[in-house]
């Protein structure tokens, strides 16, 4: 999973999967996140302000030609060093480790929440959080509204990661097929908080997958599938 030495929230294995209690409940992530995690020790290189470290400063631009709001590495003080607000990082591979913090104790019950990320990431960092810890990521860019119209998504990578509805994907029926071993990972969320109310809903797969990702979602995230094809 590439933890980097820290492993997200209620990363386990043996998953336990929320999607069949209603809209409500439910982690975060591949490994069915909770409001639990093991820190292990803290990655290294971290740093706080933006536009330092070599991975998409306030120099580095992406494929857009957008400046990133702040680097993927570091520990950023929420109100000094960036604001609250949504933000993304896409293009990631294994290693990327982001964290949203009450304090700044570097304790285990400091963290709000946390994802080991393939892909894209959205998060909402919020005013009453302390730190946003983000460590081998892509830059952070910050997140607009929507722009007018849909995407017209007929195939998503099954390792996309995290998908904004509306911008990113489409609303709609997919499909999974050949996936082993529970390995693929997919959820529908609310919001970019990643908490365990985030989650409308989510599973592990072995074999075929089919999700009605809905136009009131927020973002459908997919993790560890065969890439999905739109069917309705």
């Amino acid at each position: 999973m590439g933890i980097k030495g820290k492993i997200a929230l209620g990363a386990v294995v043996g998953v336990v999967v929320i999607g069949a209690v209603s809209t409500a409940g439910g982690g975060d992530g591949k490994d069915g996140r909770t409001d639990t995690a093991d820190k292990g020790s803290a990655p290294s290189g971290q740093h706080s302000g933006p536009g330092s470290g070599d991975k998409g400063g306030a120099g580095a631009k992406d494929k857009e030609g957008k400046a990133p709001a702040f680097d993927g590495d570091g520990s950023y003080v929420v109100g000094k060093d960036i604001q609250p607000g949504t933000y993304k990082t896409t293009g990631n591979s294994d290693g990327c480790y982001w964290e949203r913090a009450k304090d700044a104790s570097g304790e285990f019950e400091s963290i709000l929440a946390n994802d080991n990320v393939t892909g894209t990431s959205y998060v909402t960092v919020k005013a009453s959080d302390k730190l946003f810890k983000t460590n081998d990521c892509k830059g952070w860019e910050t997140v607009e509204g929507k722009p007018s119209g849909a995407p017209d998504t007929r195939k998503i990578g099954g390792d996309a990661g995290m998908l904004r509805v509306g911008v990113d994907i489409a609303p709609g029926t997919y499909k999974s097929a050949g996936n082993k071993d529970d390995g693929c990972y997919w959820e529908r969320t609310k919001d970019a908080l990643h908490s365990l109310e985030s989650i409308a809903a989510n599973d592990n797969v072995t074999g075929t997958a089919v999700v009605t990702v809905a136009a009131g979602d927020a973002y459908f995230k997919t993790t560890g599938c065969k890439d999905w094809t739109k069917s309705s």
